[in-house]
C-alpha cells in the first residue's frame, strides 16, 4: 500500500503522468497465498487477466484461487480442468461456466466481442477438443469467432468451399494432427497470418503429435507460427494479441 500511496502523490502532484503511473501500477507486488502467487494487475500488462492452468492444483486450492480473482473482479478462466473438479467448483460459485469438450472453467463473457474476425479450422472432427480450447478462450479474450471444422487435406474441396470466409479472417488457428500438413496449405491461400496447433490426433508415427509438430515448424509457407503440440489456449492467446494490433499495422 505504501508503493501505491507514492504513486497516487506523485500523480497528484503532477510528478508522473497517469500513463507513467499506470505502467507502474501494473508491476506492483502480487497476492501470495503461500502455494500461489496471483497476479492480479497482469490485464495491465498483457491486456489479459491472469489464466490459471487447473492440473496438479487441489480442490481447496482452486478455490481459494478463484474466491480471490472473483473478489477483486477479475474474469476467471481456467484451463484443462477435468469434469469432476469443476463440478464440485460450480457448487461453490455457481456462476461460472464449464465447457467439457474445451474443459474450460470460465466467467462467462461480457458485451459483443468487437475485435476482427478470428478462424479456427481443423483438419478432423478427432481436434474438436482443442478446436473448442482455441475458440472458447478466444471468444473470452474479446475476438470474433467462427469455427470452420473436418476441412482437412484428406478432402482439400471441404476447405476450398470456404475461401470467403477465410478472406475474411484478420487470424486464423488452424489445428490438425496426423501428418499436420493443413496449415502450410491454408498459409499459402491468405495474406493473414496463420497460427497452427499440432494435436496428438493420429496413429503410432504420429508419436502423440511430434509428427505434425516438426511438419508444422518446418511449413515452406510463409506466415506459419507454431504452437506447442495440444496448446489451443496458447494459440487463442496469441492470436488475441495480434487482434489487438490497429487495422492498418
Amino acid at each position: 500500500m505504501r508503493r501505491l500511496r507514492e504513486i497516487l502523490e506523485k500523480v497528484a502532484r503532477g510528478e508522473l503522468t497517469p500513463t507513467e503511473a499506470e505502467r507502474k501500477l501494473a508491476f506492483l507486488p502480487f497476492e501470495d497465498l503461500d502455494f500461489a502467487k496471483l497476479d492480479h494487475h497482469r490485464a495491465l500488462r498483457k491486456h489479459f487477466p491472469e489464466v490459471i492452468y487447473g492440473p496438479g492444483k487441489g480442490l481447496a486450492e482452486l478455490e481459494r484461487i478463484l474466491s480471490s480473482l472473483l473478489e477483486k473482479g477479475d474474469r476467471v478462466l481456467v484451463t484443462r480442468l477435468e469434469k469432476e473438479k469443476a463440478r464440485k467448483l460450480k457448487k461453490v460459485f455457481p456462476s461460472l461456466e464449464y465447457h467439457e469438450r474445451a474443459r474450460l472453467l470460465f466467467s462467462a463473457p461480457e458485451g459483443v466481442p468487437e475485435r476482427g474476425l478470428l478462424v479456427v479450422i481443423s483438419g478432423g472432427t478427432a481436434d474438436l477438443p482443442v478446436v473448442e480450447e482455441a475458440a472458447l478462450c478466444a471468444r473470452l479474450f474479446g475476438n470474433r469467432v467462427e469455427r470452420l471444422v473436418d476441412v482437412g487435406v484428406a478432402g482439400v474441396h471441404r476447405l476450398f468451399a470456404h475461401l470467403e470466409l477465410l478472406d475474411q479472417a484478420r487470424v486464423i488457428i488452424c489445428v490438425a494432427g496426423m501428418e499436420g500438413a493443413l496449415p502450410s496449405l491454408i498459409a499459402g491461400l491468405v495474406d493473414t497470418p496463420v497460427i497452427a496447433v499440432p494435436t496428438s490426433a493420429g496413429y503410432g508415427a504420429n508419436f502423440n503429435g511430434l509428427a505434425p509438430l516438426l511438419a508444422m515448424l518446418n511449413s515452406c509457407a510463409p506466415g506459419v507460427a507454431v504452437v506447442n503440440i495440444d496448446n489451443g489456449f496458447g494459440a487463442a492467446y496469441l492470436a488475441s494479441l495480434i487482434n489487438q494490433l490497429p487495422e492498418n499495422s
